[in-house]
């Protein structure tokens, strides 16, 4: 018999009689929303309702009066629909899960679902630790099970088995495999995975693809397969093409890929009538991208390209409850649900006045009311980093005759190195950079050229990378070393360094790859570093993402990898890493 409260079943039986006893007006509920208009997800219309809360559960919509409450509120005037759902976050873009799921509920996301990926190379008690100290958050957070880590590890690192992907599978607040972005090797004979993926079926998790640019054949062979949903879609007819197979589709607003707009427009041109099917995320975007709000700014990018308010609003709550199978508890205001509610001015400004989370104000009034003592238990959890390697003149000895040339801020090709790299500067007006990929344990360096990042720059140093290694980048050897030392005395973190001079940094003292700080803090951090890289010639989207995917196999042509230079479509390492 199962002891612990899951992601569908959050509720003991001495919970539901206490539940039953508010109805019968045995006891009081402990909060009371008068007078309500609020957004019914299931006749898609706006009702007039009294909602009774208990604790963390809606228990009573209609037109009664408990006789007694301990908290009543009349919300005549306002319009309340259900908390949004984020179903697509990366929690580990700077900011942390907790830090997150804080500024994404004070702006009325208060439901994230997670990808595991910074927790995947963690050891299972380490990172379940902190699964359960994220429930504590009034906000709601479900978790994605890892079945590739987007990179070629080097062989002593984390291994990738059935043992591992299991204890995800297994874990109550999972509620969905992927993102796959390993598929070609699914289709090319590689049964073990598609062994995990039927496991995640008859675990009842929905699997989750990762297919840009996938023909309508590839999209059938995956669906075969057991994949269920993808957010890769880049144009409108993509969007169709995916809805017309039977994708739950995923429309994508992000800091590289910031397409809602067009593509609600596209599929209103195209004659769509039918979203049920049709969800929206942020897909895990760097802070700075987040100062207009989270899924309260992608409902107002729908309404205004012309979608009408209830569908946008259905989009990013019960659509992604039933995706998941969790609409008895998420994504919309019935008996039963878990009490996330926001509260608006109007109904076509979806950012909340007021929002509630598992029944209580976490913003009200204009004040945060979010119990911080929560944030930091599960801050307290994240391992913290300790970089104890020494970076030598001797490990910047550069002599590859290949590097990376960015084609935008995240696919690179190959190119052929003209300069000459056994010098201690690269020419100023070139946008060739020294470049190294170093192991956060010492044992091996990676030096090639990146060609394209910056023109203007003395050096980068990032502890911030898809592979938990460390990137180290410049024009000036000695502005390199420089920038890996004040990264080593934050613990971690993101250095620029120019003529001697320190420019910019976020510290990154959790794991390397997060910070302590509040998002709105982080932002103000980004945003420096962002336009001090702009100044110096960084002419791409975002320079987060370039750091973050440098040594990613998912993405297009060759990587900067643990095991070398890797070149993608033939999964073959051109130049390997050396030992140090």
């Amino acid at each position: 018999m199962p002891t612990k409260r899951s992601a569908r079943a959050p509720w003991s039986k001495a919970m539901i009689r206490s539940q039953l006893e508010v109805v019968s007006q045995v006891r009081p509920p402990s909060l009371v929303l008068t007078n309500a208009t609020y957004l019914n997800m299931y006749v898609k219309q706006w009702k007039q309702a009294n909602i009774w809360i208990e604790h963390d559960r809606i228990v009573y919509v209609g037109p009664d009066l408990p006789k007694t409450a301990v908290e009543t509120v009349d919300v005549s005037g306002k319009y309340i629909v259900p908390g949004y759902i984020e179903p697509h976050a990366h929690p580990f873009q700077l900011y942390n899960p907790a830090t997150l799921s804080k500024y994404a509920g004070e702006r009325g996301t208060t439901t994230l679902v997670n990808d595991n990926m910074l927790l995947f190379l963690q050891n299972k008690e380490q990172a379940f630790a902190q699964l359960d100290a994220m429930q504590q958050l009034p906000t709601s957070t479900y978790w994605w099970a890892r079945l590739d880590t987007q990179t070629e590890l080097d062989r002593d690192s984390v291994l990738v088995d059935s043992e591992r992907i299991h204890d995800w599978f297994n874990h109550p607040d999972v509620i969905m495999a992927g993102e796959l972005t390993a598929w070609p090797r699914t289709l090319k004979g590689d049964d073990e995975m598609l062994q995990w993926m039927l496991d995640a079926e008859t675990c009842g998790l929905p699997v989750e693809g990762h297919f840009p640019g996938a023909s309508a054949k590839t999209l059938t062979k995956m669906a075969l397969m057991g994949v269920h949903s993808d957010h890769e879609a880049m144009t409108a007819d993509e969007a169709l093409c995916r809805l017309e197979h039977g994708y739950t589709t995923t429309l994508r607003h992000s800091s590289i890929r910031p397409d809602l707009p067009g593509l609600i427009r596209g599929l209103l041109d195209a004659g769509l009538e039918a979203f049920d099917h049709v969800m929206v995320t942020t897909d895990g975007s760097t802070p700075g991208f987040y100062q207009d709000g989270l899924q309260d700014a992608l409902v107002k990018i729908m309404i205004d390209a012309g979608l009408p308010p209830i569908e946008a609003y259905r989009i990013v709550s019960l659509n992604v409850a039933r995706h998941f199978g969790l609409d008895h508890v998420l994504g919309s205001i019935a008996p039963g649900r878990i009490a996330h509610l926001n509260i608006l001015d109007a109904i076509d400004e979806p950012r909340p006045t007021a929002v509630i989370a598992k029944g209580q104000w976490i913003y009200r009034d204009g004040t945060s009311l979010f119990p911080n003592e929560l944030v930091d238990a599960a801050l307290a959890l994240m391992p913290s980093t300790d970089v104890d390697i020494e970076l030598t003149p001797n490990d910047l000895s550069f002599s590859m005759p290949v590097g990376l040339d960015m084609v935008n801020s995240v696919i690179m090709k190959l190119f052929k190195i003209s300069h000459d790299t056994g010098q201690d500067e690269l020419p100023r007006e070139g946008d060739e950079s020294f470049l190294m990929l170093l192991d956060k344990e010492g044992k091996w360096r990676l030096n090639t050229v990146l060609k394209g990042f910056a023109n203007d720059f003395g050096g980068l140093v990032s502890s911030y990378s898809i592979s938990g290694d460390y990137l180290i980048l410049g024009k000036c050897k000695q502005d390199m070393l420089m920038a890996f030392e004040r990264m080593k005395q934050l613990g971690g973190g993101i250095v620029l360094v120019d003529r001697g001079e320190m420019i910019a940094e976020i510290p990154l003292p959790l794991c390397g790859m997060t910070s302590q700080e509040p998002v709105e803090q982080l932002i103000v951090q980004e945003e420096r570093l962002r336009s001090e890289l702009l100044a110096r010639g960084y002419k791409f989207e975002d320079p987060i993402y370039t750091l973050l995917f440098l040594a990613s196999t998912h993405l297009p042509y060759v990587r900067a990898t643990p095991l070398g230079i890797y070149e993608v479509m033939k999964k073959q390492i051109l130049f390997p890493a050396i030992l140090r």
